[in-house]
């Protein structure tokens, strides 16, 4: 089980950390070696206590390596990348497998050999240099790689891998040697509630989907960072070529000032016809060719006078390599300065001018020297290297960037880790707990409740107030559903005693019908029970199936003692005749069936349509359980499927239980005779399928005829 986090054991572990990296930096200073061991600290304090320990270590390393030199924090990103990678391979448990241990040492290398070294050529001189890879690096561009980038590389990449191979195994040794309890105290989880178990992290993780939280917040800080830094990046880049354009255009103009100073303007003729032979000219030359060798960027001090056939040839010193113009000579105006021509014939003075061509590039600046009348007798010129600019700008740029690299990376990662612990986790937990919610029984209540207590989330933010929120609404919907659930309980209870009434109420009534008829007895309890053998032999069968679902067969059963309900309005003379009925007799008796559907529908007009339920099927019985299959019973004289189901089902019981039951006129038939009449009568008076399902659970009528009988 992981365990909240543990201020004291961060700061230790990152003070260990520390201590470490910097006295193993300071050992190849003192030995001699050709090496760095300068990120133990930062992949040990990963391993140990994960990601975020190792980044303030690789962090502050660098922040404390540079008070003695500055250069180091520009590989600020390399150590907190190594910080990262280690925190991986410990949580793989790769520092555990003698397996994984080489890539582990290649993986570190290609960070502090491979990219490091190519930082190393932008931030300097973009040379082999003279470090002490430099010697390997030079004998490898000799022999086989003769690209001097490439082989610095290579040398880098070799003298890192020696490097990493003693940071990996004095990492993977203090692994070894500490004992489980204490890497457990010294892991710095994080964790901002009780931490989530494996099966819910990988639940999470499955639910997060394709674009998550976690994404989103990567994205938007990244590429905020991204753009605060290309921005200012991008300033700083434009200011930095603008500061050395106008530190070159002051060198510029301070040594044509010089020059102004030395050429006499008032002899430019008689130089420009006696060249060297004139008196002074030879100082002068010289006195220019000094001006150009005492800087570095002045590529060309030079006069000329300028008119419309070209630029005049006055001082032209030599340089190393190419020897200058004679006096006299003409040299064509350069595409640069064509839009300049005019000012420069009218001897006015000119802004700098760049230019790129065979020369590079070149800012010039041309400065005019006037004789005592105030007449321009020639142009100071001087040429500026601008090329060391570019040099410059790449480096400057270089350093920017991993700058910025090292504190995006340090940024995200801190970012990440943040709301992994703060936002991300506590969610998941929310989420997880609350798609397992259930309040179906007491028990469940309280699990639910117990588990998000469990979550004990403790952010000290909106998170934490949501969390609470959560809580608090579950224990009050645990208590909600509670009550609902006992409310609920008790109208149930409610209604199965209405039902129950009800029910009784339909039997007593039913009873008091009948009991009119002194012949009928048990007459409508016992057709109710042959109608639910029928209905189910039915649906056994397959046969009216779509009718025959289970609230119709309720609905039947219970409304079957009310098919004779009619019979309240029939004399008891009638009723209760011993012999043979009249006609006039017969015909009354029949009224029972119409009497009974208007009693059942005024019934029926004092609820609402929802709640009448049974009442329809049992109009349909009290109406038509008198109709035949062949359309010659009545009231109504319906034939086929036009008589309902429930009254087709209730004919054959009906007839049956008056046919096995003992009257005041006859004594009951045996029931295998009862049987016959009702096989006689299929297609005729009964619907054939109604019949012979009848038939078909004979078993079962029996049993029910034989336990009324017992009564």
């Amino acid at each position: 089980m992981k365990k909240r986090n543990n201020g004291i054991a961060l700061l230790l572990l990152c003070g260990i950390g520390l201590l470490i990296n910097t006295i193993g930096s300071m050992i190849p200073g003192w030995l001699n070696l050709p090496l760095y061991l300068d990120n133990i600290g930062s992949a040990l304090a990963a391993a140990l206590g994960g990601v975020f320990p190792g980044i303030l270590v690789g962090f502050f390393t660098n922040l404390v390596n540079g008070l003695s030199n500055y250069e180091s924090v520009y590989y600020g990103s390399l150590t907190i990348m190594i910080a990262i990678a280690s925190s991986f391979f410990m949580s793989k448990g790769w520092y555990r497998k003698l397996s994984r241990l080489p890539l582990i040492i290649l993986t570190f290398a290609l960070i502090g050999g491979g990219i490091g070294s190519c930082l190393t050529w932008f931030l300097y001189d973009r040379a082999i240099g003279d470090g002490f890879t430099a010697p390997l690096a030079r004998s490898i561009s000799e022999s086989f790689i003769h690209n001097e980038f490439l082989a610095k590389l290579t040398a880098d990449f070799l003298y890192d891998l020696l490097d990493k191979a003693i940071t990996v195994g004095i990492v993977a040794l203090v692994l070894t040697l500490i004992p489980q309890r204490l890497k457990d105290q010294l892991r710095y989880s994080g964790w901002r509630q009780t931490p989530l178990t494996l099966r819910e992290l990988k639940q999470a993780r499955v639910r997060r989907g394709k674009f998550s939280l976690r994404l989103k917040i990567v994205v938007i800080v990244a590429v905020s960072m991204v753009i605060i830094g290309g921005t200012v990046t991008a300033i700083s880049y434009t200011h930095f070529v603008n500061s050395a354009i106008k530190e070159k255009e002051a060198l510029a103009r301070g040594v044509a000032d010089v020059i102004v100073g030395t050429v006499d303007a008032e002899r430019v003729d008689e130089f420009l016809e006696k060249g060297e032979a004139a008196e002074g000219y030879l100082e002068t030359e010289h006195i220019l060719k000094s001006m150009m060798d005492s800087s570095e960027f002045i590529e060309f001090c030079y006069v000329y006078r300028i008119l419309e056939d070209g630029c005049h040839v006055v001082f032209d010193p030599d340089t190393e390599g190419m020897p200058g113009k004679d006096p006299g000579e003409i040299e064509d105006f350069d595409q640069a300065f064509l839009h300049v021509k005019g000012d420069l014939l009218a001897g006015r003075e000119i802004e700098p001018v760049e230019s790129r061509d065979t020369y590079g590039w070149l800012l010039t600046l041309y400065k005019p020297i006037y004789d005592r009348n105030g007449v321009c007798q020639c142009y100071a010129g001087v040429d500026i290297s601008m090329t060391q600019i570019s040099s410059n700008g790449l480096t400057f740029l270089t350093q920017v960037l991993s700058l910025f690299i090292g504190f995006l990376v340090l940024v995200l990662a801190i970012v990440i880790w943040l709301a992994e612990y703060n936002v991300i986790l506590p969610i998941d937990g929310m989420a997880i707990q609350s798609a397992l919610s259930d309040y179906s029984t007491e028990e469940n209540r309280k699990q639910t409740v117990a588990r998000i207590e469990h979550l004990d989330i403790r952010t000290g933010d909106e998170i934490e107030n949501l969390y609470r929120a959560l809580l608090d609404s579950s224990r009050d919907m645990a208590q909600t559903t509670e009550d609902m659930a006992r409310i609920l309980a008790q109208t149930q209870r409610q209604n199965e005693v209405i039902d129950k009434l009800q029910n009784g109420l339909i039997l007593v009534l039913a009873d008091m019908v009948e009991s009119r008829d002194q012949n009928t007895g048990e007459h409508v309890r016992k057709t109710a029970a042959y109608t639910g053998v029928i209905m189910r032999e039915l649906r056994r069968e397959h046969i009216y199936e779509d009718q025959l679902t289970d609230a119709f067969i309720a609905d039947v059963i219970r409304s079957a003692p009310l098919h004779d309900v009619g019979k309240i309005k029939v004399k008891d003379a009638i009723l209760n005749k011993p012999g043979k009925l009249s006609d006039d007799e017969f015909a009354e008796m029949k009224t029972h069936t119409t009497a009974g559907a208007e009693i059942i529908a005024s019934a029926i007009q004092m609820v609402s349509e929802d709640d009448s339920g049974y009442l329809a099927e049992a109009q349909k019985l009290a109406h038509y359980h008198h109709e035949k299959w062949n359309g010659t019973g009545y009231p109504e004289g319906l034939k086929g499927e036009e008589i309902p189901l429930s009254a087709r089902v209730m004919a054959v019981a009906d007839v049956f239980d008056a046919l096995v039951s003992k009257r005041s006129y006859k004594e009951g038939f045996p029931f295998e005779k009862a049987m016959g009449i009702i096989r006689e009568g299929i297609g005729t008076h009964f619907d054939p399928n109604v019949a012979q399902a009848f038939i078909n659970a004979e078993d079962e009528v029996r049993r029910v005829m034989e336990s009324h009988m017992s009564r």
